[in-house]
Parts: C-alpha cells; sequence; structure tokens
C-alpha cells in the first residue's frame, strides 16, 4: 500500500532513504555494453517509434509556429529539428519534444500513466548530437531516461494526477535529466545534483481538459528542455538539493501529498526493467480510450456497414477513462479524448488514425450522430484491475433487440498484447513518409535499427 508521510519529520527518515542519490548511482553506471541486448533493443526501438510520432507532430500549426519562434530566438548548430532548422540543443529538445506529444501518438507506461519518450528522446538526441555521440550511447541514455521516468510516475501514481499534476512533465524532466546525465558522463554526485535541478524545473497542471489547450504538448517539449539544462548546468557546476525525491519537501511530498510507493521507485534498479513494458500507440488518442476502440474495432463485423442498426451503445471503463464521455466534442483535442467520438470513428471507419481527427473527420456527420447514442460508465472489474490493465468492455445493442459484446483487457500495443518491430517500424514509415520522403526514411531506419552513425541518422531528419 502507498506510504503515506503522517508527520513533519523528513520523508527520507522513514521511506526511502538517499533514493535521490540512489538513482543517480545506478543511472550513472549504465553503461551500454553492460546493458542486456534486449534491453539496448529496446531503446532502439522507442527512438523509432518516438521519431514516428515527432515526424507526425512535425507538421501541426503549433510545430509551425514553436520552430519559428525558436529560429528566431535560439538559432545554432548544436543540434537538428524534424522536418526544420538546426538550433541549440534546449531548444531542439523543446521543439521536437511538442511535435512528439502534439497528435497522441506517443509512447507511454501504464502503471504510470505517462509518456516517456516525448520528454526523453528528444533530450538525448538533442545532447548527443551537440557532442558526437554515438546511437548506441544514445540508445542506452533514452533507456536509463525511460527507466527513471516510469519509475517515478508509477511510484506516485495515482497521488500525483489526483493532486491536478500531469505525470508525463513532472516525472518526465527527471528521466530527460538522467538520460542527458548518463550521456554527458556525469559523476554520480553530478548527477545526483543535477536531478536536485530538475526537481525546480517540474510542473505541468491538467487544467488543459477544461478547453482543450494545446499546451499539452508544450509539456513533453518543457521536460525535454529543462533536462538538457538541468545536466548541463549540473556539469558546470550548479547543483540542486540531492534529497529532491525523498526530501521533506521534495517531488513526493509535493506532487503526490506524501503518498507514494518507495520500493516501486527503487526495488531491482538495473535488474528489473519497467522501460521494457512501455506500450506503442496504434492510434492517435488518449491510451484511455484505446481498448474500448479495440473492442468496437472487433465488433465492427457483427454490425455491418449499416450503423443505422445500432441502438445504443455502453462502455465500461475503469474511473480515469470513463470520465471522458463527452458525446460532441468541438476540438481535435476533445476528440483525442472523448470515448463516444473514438469508439464511434472506429464503428464507421474500421479503424481510428489521423484522418479521424482532421476537420472533415470531426465533422463527420455519422460519427457525431452515433456517439450521441453512446453511453459510458464506471466497471468495477476494470477499476479493481487499473492500473495493471485497461479494460474496456463495450455492448452494442441492435433495434430488434440483438446485443454485442466483448472485453478488451489489454489494448494493442501494450506488453500484454504488443506490436512487433515491423508494426513499429511500419508505423513509421506511414507517418515519416509525408514528410521526410522514401529514401530518407529508409536511411532513417537503417540507421536507427542497425547503424551507429547519430549524425547520418538526424540528417535523415532534418529540412
Amino acid at each position: 500500500m502507498p506510504a503515506a508521510a503522517t508527520a513533519p519529520a523528513r520523508v527520507e527518515e522513514e521511506t526511502g532513504a538517499d533514493a535521490t542519490r540512489r538513482i543517480a548511482q545506478w543511472a550513472s553506471a549504465a553503461e551500454a555494453p553492460t546493458l542486456p541486448l534486449e534491453v539496448r533493443h529496446h531503446g532502439r526501438r522507442m527512438i523509432i517509434d518516438y521519431l514516428a510520432a515527432a515526424a507526425a507532430g512535425s507538421g501541426t500549426e503549433l510545430s509551425r509556429t514553436l520552430r519559428e519562434h525558436f529560429r528566431v530566438t535560439e538559432p545554432g548548430q548544436a543540434a537538428t529539428v524534424i522536418g526544420g532548422p538546426r538550433l541549440t540543443a534546449t531548444a531542439a529538445a523543446y521543439v521536437n519534444g511538442a511535435a512528439a506529444h502534439g497528435l497522441e501518438l506517443d509512447d507511454g507506461y501504464t502503471p504510470g500513466s505517462v509518456h516517456p519518450g516525448a520528454c526523453v528522446v528528444p533530450a538525448v538526441l538533442a545532447a548527443g548530437e551537440s557532442r558526437g555521440a554515438s546511437i548506441d550511447d544514445v540508445a542506452a541514455a533514452v533507456v536509463v531516461g525511460v527507466e527513471v521516468t516510469a519509475r517515478i510516475a508509477e511510484a506516485g501514481h495515482p497521488s500525483v494526477l489526483r493532486a491536478g499534476f500531469h505525470n508525463t512533465p513532472v516525472a518526465g524532466v527527471f528521466g530527460a535529466t538522467a538520460g542527458v546525465g548518463r550521456l554527458l558522463r556525469l559523476s554520480p554526485d553530478a548527477l545526483s545534483g543535477a536531478l536536485g535541478l530538475a526537481g525546480s524545473a517540474a510542473g505541468g497542471l491538467r487544467e488543459y481538459h477544461a478547453d482543450g489547450s494545446e499546451v499539452k504538448r508544450l509539456h513533453t517539449g518543457k521536460a525535454a528542455r529543462d533536462g538538457v539544462m538541468s545536466a548541463q548546468l549540473a556539469g558546470a557546476g550548479i547543483a540542486g538539493p540531492h534529497t529532491i525525491l525523498e526530501g521533506h519537501d521534495g517531488y513526493f511530498a509535493a506532487f503526490a501529498r506524501g503518498t507514494w510507493k518507495p520500493d516501486v521507485l527503487l526495488d531491482g534498479l538495473g535488474t528489473t526493467w519497467r522501460a521494457m513494458r512501455t506500450y506503442v500507440k496504434p492510434y492517435p488518442c488518449c491510451r484511455h480510450l484505446h481498448g474500448a476502440i479495440d473492442a468496437a474495432r472487433q465488433l465492427r463485423a457483427a454490425v455491418g456497414d449499416d450503423l443505422t442498426r445500432i441502438e445504443q451503445i455502453r462502455i465500461g471503463t475503469f474511473d480515469l477513462a470513463a470520465r471522458l464521455d463527452r458525446t460532441s466534442p468541438s476540438t481535435v483535442m476533445q476528440a483525442q479524448f472523448s470515448l463516444p467520438f473514438a469508439v464511434s470513428a472506429a464503428l464507421r471507419h474500421g479503424t481510428v488514425d489521423l484522418g479521424t481527427f482532421e476537420p472533415e473527420g470531426l465533422a463527420d456527420p455519422v460519427v457525431r450522430a452515433l456517439a450521441q447514442r453512446v453511453s459510458v460508465h464506471l466497471d468495477e472489474s476494470a477499476q479493481a484491475a487499473y492500473p495493471r490493465e485497461r479494460a474496456a468492455e463495450v455492448e452494442i445493442t441492435l433495434h430488434g433487440g440483438q446485443v454485442l459484446r466483448t472485453r478488451v483487457h489489454h489494448p494493442l500495443g501494450e506488453p500484454e498484447n504488443p506490436l512487433s518491430d515491423a508494426d513499429i517500424e511500419q508505423k513509421f514509415r506511414t507517418l515519416a513518409l509525408p514528410v521526410l520522403g522514401a529514401s530518407r526514411v529508409d536511411e532513417a531506419l537503417e540507421q536507427a535499427w542497425r547503424g551507429n552513425d547519430l549524425q547520418a541518422l538526424t540528417s535523415a531528419l532534418a529540412e
């Protein structure tokens, strides 16, 4: 059970003693050749999946605005912006991180309700490019950063979320810092101080749900940028508190209100890899919607093309998903967080893709009408299983009384229902082809899977 801080004594004296230093010690020693082969391979998978999401996200209006802003305010030659100019490492990390989260296509870690890749990978790539690192070193640093992000997020979930914070940037800035710090070869003491700096940069409120604000897209960019900056400043001799995670006024005391799980944060570091259990998104919308989308796709053949046969649709799922019950979304963000809209689109088109959230897709009268027949309720068994599962049950009642029903325990892309390397490669090809062209897509994949020349990889991504 989560351990609550019930007394004014320092939290680290009660549980999780020296957590910040222990994580820094482990992260600083994680050399690429010493990591298990499957862990290093997973690092490359995460890079390719990140590049798929960022390439697609680079085409949004927000990404174009960010590129132009930083082209003027932080021009440089340190690092590549996907589909854009070279900038300072911090600016490139910001722009690419925001792009990766821009269309809800980036990876995640279910037990922490967090998107680690869009925070960690752009930070590590930018720092790696600026110092001439190899892809092997970058992949190892990515896994280290994702591991730190996943552990911090899971250790504080759901307390951090219930306090109104977005797990992704508040945990992701520590992972980005750890990954970049590993790449910069910071000592354990310096990396601990870098994490201390990251704690003062942690932030991100979930109020974006109120009106679908695009600020959510910036959260990952901010975490990536601040991770690069925290590691760089620590390398220059500036340090934050070495008790930033466990301290009386540290991360878990402030963001989780003192309710967190030290064993999740610390046990099995370097032997039990939470980074290996990240998921890959097949659909560009909130992960909480994916189980219901999978269920709707399974039922579609029985329903057929005549959707007027449907009298009502009932969706049962866990609490965080059941809250996403808006039937008439008016913005892209609202639609990407709407179970009625997403399930209706899956029944209408057989899947949910980027076109679902284009203006024509948002206005589709068939989808809009069908969404009005959807109701969402809390499913107690799904709630009991969360966050071990993101379960959803979809029940469709046809005119005449026939009932169709199916339940999904693990959405497509979870470790229990994984996408293969070939699936991830196809995701990258589909999303990056309009941005990069066929030859650069091929070069990027060759380097990301089998090469070790980071410059060759990033050159394939530039404008």
